[in-house]
């Protein structure tokens, strides 16, 4: 019999559902904190993080990554400061981004002091390079007077020695112990508007971690699984990690911590939320696998179907099929779908059949048709701005 953590929210029995806009998983109640205008933890929505990765002292540059990270679907943006000049350029930055900014501190607790002197939203520091409690408290006093939160950001690969020595290695314990510590020192000056993540490159070791902090306080947590690599194995490790925990219920803001373009990472962010029915869905191709039914090339349909549709951010579910077995079913599942076969396909919009298209027209049409229905959508809402970018 599979056993369960205690702290496993099921959803009611009247809410179990097939339905692809049911709700999603219960989340845990945690205490609310706040990053300028985005509250974070309490009944506020999952927030899909990300970091720059441009030098921030070129704060132009920094404000044009920040603006493509936002158009993705970013709800706050990090920012590295391993230098003076960088947290020189905070209050520039901090004033004109459009998205709670959050300063990325290391090593030096001075330049923490420089972004919560600067505005920004939030000061994530490292309890493994900030040693000094002294200087911790200090933080802890002045964003107490400037309404700053901060995030206590473990690592496994940057755990205090003391800790490692005493718990022999990066244990989920250890890393527990590590932030727990930190904010007993938050604490201690009254500063409890802290968020808090304890990251690791092995998904199974993170999501051991954070259950047990999960059961252990009642601080938000920042979900992720550091250094996860390239965006295809990244995006998988992340997806394993960060969906685990938050179909438990844990979690409240999350980062894909990808080698990519921080635009992926938030692109990435986004489907697991979606696919946990944590946030609207937006454009979903689903497409059947590869087999030896398929009439078809199922894999360069898709592709180029996914393609042709990019740009279209209404809620639609596009079905792309290629057999008789599974298609025409699951082609009348989705919003619009093709059952494709013997040189041609059948174009289905809401379960009906509206037409049928040669082989090599399958795509202009499905393109045709979604971004009809997408402008439908657009027009019921009464939004202005147009579905495709």
């Amino acid at each position: 019999m599979t056993t369960f953590p205690a702290h496993l929210p099921m959803l009611p029995a009247d809410q179990l559902s097939s339905d692809p806009d049911s709700p999603g998983p219960v989340r845990r109640k945690t205490r609310t904190i706040r990053l300028g205008p985005i509250e974070v933890g309490g009944d506020a929505p999952v927030s899909v993080q990300t970091m720059t990765v441009t030098p921030t002292h070129e704060a132009d540059l920094t404000l044009q990554a920040i603006a493509a990270a936002q158009a993705a679907g970013a709800d706050i943006v990090r920012v590295a400061v391993p230098r003076r000049e960088d947290a020189e350029a905070l209050a520039y930055i901090a004033e004109h981004a459009r998205i709670p900014v959050i300063a990325d501190i290391h090593f030096q607790w001075k330049y923490a002091v420089m972004a919560i002197e600067a505005g920004c939203a939030g000061v994530r520091i490292n309890p493994g390079n900030i040693k000094k409690h002294d200087k911790v408290a200090l933080l802890g006093n002045m964003a107490n007077d400037a309404g700053v939160a901060i995030r206590i950001g473990v690592n496994g690969g940057s755990l205090e020695q003391a800790i490692l020595d005493e718990f022999g290695g990066p244990t989920p314990e250890a890393m527990v112990e590590s932030a727990l510590r930190e904010t007993r020192l938050l604490e201690d000056v009254g500063f409890y508007d802290t968020k808090i993540s304890v990251k690791h490159s092995d998904p199974w070791v993170m999501i051991q971690t954070y259950r047990l902090l999960a059961d252990r306080t009642d601080y938000p947590l920042h979900l992720g699984v550091t250094e996860a690599g390239p965006l295809k194995t990244g995006s998988i490790k992340s997806a394993v990690g960060i969906g685990t925990l938050l179909a438990e219920g844990i979690g409240d803001t999350i980062r894909v911590s990808l080698s990519a373009d921080p635009v992926e990472e938030v692109k990435a962010g986004i489907a697991i939320l979606e696919s946990l029915h944590m946030r609207q869905r937006g454009l979903d191709v689903v497409s059947c696998p590869s087999c030896g039914r398929a009439q078809v090339d199922v894999w360069t349909l898709a592709e180029d179907v996914q393609k042709g549709l990019e740009g279209i951010e209404a809620p639609l579910r596009v079905a792309v099929m290629g057999c008789v077995v599974n298609g025409p079913g699951e082609a009348r599942e989705a919003d619009l779908g093709v059952a494709a076969g013997n040189g041609k396909g059948d174009i289905i919009k809401k379960g009906v059949k509206i037409a049928t298209v040669r082989e090599e027209d399958i795509v202009e049409a499905l393109v045709h048709y979604a971004t009809e229905m997408a402008d439908e959508i657009v027009a019921e809402r009464g939004e202005g701005a147009p579905v495709v970018a």
